[in-house]
């Protein structure tokens, strides 16, 4: 709906007086009336919901003169000129099929943030935006990046879709260096005109398709992270479907292709040797013969013609494989934002992973509780479960139209057994009968939410375990049927698992 029949305002100036409606309210929503209404827009922010978190937010915006209308996300009010949506809102809503039938633009929070970038005064340009999406490991890559640019001495931060609104940071003062930037395929929808210094597109798998409608749409709103970009297009190669959205992505002139492994890497690649992340993309002989390990008693940070090492896997915490791939994608970028090897290990070096991430929470009677509640789609809970084993593993909740065969049948080997909540726990419990027949299965009854079914999960589980196992909570879902959030989720399980211990 940006598409250039319904051209969007193009500078701060151009919103001044202009009545635009911001869809839905939430960590986005907020920032973006607040924002407009100070760029002199009549702004009405309008919300499904209608409750306590909602009318709270409402009442901050109220504050400042904005109007709310809660209860009611279907009816474009009248008068309207644009509309700026947060994200989550699919394409399909009423309110922006009306928009479109009126001829009115439709843009993101992060549209909204690309136009409203100020230039820097060192470099009259704006500040950089290095992009991080996939559909796992945003989140930590991102915040990977944040501490790898910190460390080598830049004012940045990790924004988008990570908690922190990308507006704000635009707007910041002191004005940012450069931004680790998290977008969703939901932002990535709403920004055409976004076009990042460069990108990462970490995996892609089946997730969002209710919202997206296709795989193929899925795909191809995660590979608009690539247009445009200046330096570097960094992809997976062991997801060929990454490499192929560089492909097809319209760069700028000498912006390169750079791929990342787990094995040992070839020209324009990042990768592992002995133990080391290193770097045969930004180097000045990258064609040249990759040695195949380092030579005895080199200096851990010595640089190569060839390879440069930039860290360690022992830097890495927890060095699953999946973390040690987002280190290397976040090297990468940072690689090709000009950083150098010393400061991509101090980054790694001082880098915390989020509450949810393959947490470690108890250890009880010889059995290990690991929590990784934000393992939201099968992608995700795949790499969790190929880190453990045996594993009594609980999972269920929203499948946003997710199919669980592969995860099951990938995963069956390592399962003691399983404990199913949610909406579609039927869906696992089908792909379990078909891959792992022989695998014990407890199913939580309807109605239980909230902490009352995370305890009976707990103590399904642990009737489960035995010695040397490892109780996994890796829903493979969303959380919203039963809990807040997928943190509320994981917190209740922490909980009833240190219980256990008490």
């Amino acid at each position: 709906m940006t598409d250039g029949r319904h051209p969007a305002p193009a500078s701060a100036a151009d919103w001044r007086d202009l009545p635009v409606t911001v869809a839905g309210l939430g960590i986005s929503g907020v920032p973006a009336a607040r924002v407009l209404h100070g760029l002199g827009a009549r702004v009405t922010a309008v919300d499904g919901g209608d409750g306590p978190r909602q009318r709270a937010q409402a009442a901050e915006l109220r504050e400042l003169g904005v109007t709310v209308r809660l209860g009611d996300g279907d009816s474009l009010p009248e008068g309207t000129r644009a509309v700026v949506t947060t994200p989550g809102w699919p394409p399909h809503s009423p309110l922006f099929l009306a928009a479109d039938a009126a001829g009115i633009p439709v843009l993101g929070d992060v549209e909204l943030a690309w136009q409203l970038r100020r230039p820097l005064a060192a470099t009259g340009e704006p500040a950089p935006w290095l992009g991080v999406t996939g559909t796992n490991g945003k989140t930590t890559t991102v915040q990977m990046l944040a501490s790898i640019l910190a460390a080598a001495g830049k004012h940045t931060a990790a924004v988008g879709n990570v908690g922190v609104s990308v507006l704000d940071a635009v707007l910041a003062e002191p004005p940012y260096d450069v931004l680790a930037v998290e977008l969703s395929s939901y932002q990535l929808h709403w920004a055409p005109s976004l076009r990042p210094h460069s990108a990462v597109v970490l995996n892609l798998a089946p997730d969002h398709l209710d919202w997206h409608g296709s795989m193929q749409a899925y795909a191809a709103d995660k590979g608009r992270i690539y247009q445009g970009n200046q330096v570097a297009c960094v992809y997976n190669t062991a997801d060929p479907a990454t490499e192929e959205l560089v492909r097809e992505a319209d760069v700028e002139e000498g912006c390169r292709a750079v791929g990342f492994t787990l094995g040992a890497p070839g020209a324009s690649q990042l990768g592992l040797i002995d133990g080391l992340l290193v770097d045969r993309a930004f180097v000045p002989d990258r064609a040249g013969p990759s040695p195949t390990s380092t030579p005895a008693g080199a200096a851990a940070r010595r640089t190569y013609d060839t390879a440069a090492e930039l860290a360690s896997v022992d830097d890495i915490r927890p060095a699953a494989p999946h973390n040690i791939a987002d280190a290397l994608a976040a090297a990468a970028l940072a690689r090709a934002y000009g950083v150098e090897p010393r400061a991509v290990r101090d980054g790694l070096r001082a880098f915390r992973p989020d509450a949810h991430r393959i947490a470690h929470v108890a250890e009880i009677d010889g059995v290990t509780w690991i929590d990784d509640s934000k393992a939201t789609n099968p992608h995700a809970a795949a790499a969790s479960l190929a880190a453990y084993q045996p594993v009594v593993w609980i999972a269920g909740g929203l499948a946003k139209g997710a199919d669980m065969d592969a995860l099951v049948a990938g995963a069956a080997s390592r399962l003691r057994g399983s404990v199913l909540m949610g909406a579609d726990r039927a869906l696992i419990r089908a792909a379990l009968a078909r891959h792992a027949p022989e695998v014990p299965v407890i199913e939580l009854p309807d109605g239980q939410t909230g902490a009352p079914a995370m305890d009976a999960a707990v103590r399904a589980a642990a009737g489960l375990a035995r010695p040397g196992d490892t109780v996994l909570l890796a829903p493979a879902c969303a959380s919203m049927d039963m809990f807040v959030n997928y943190g509320e989720r994981g917190d209740l399980f922490a909980a009833a698992a240190r219980a256990l211990a008490g």
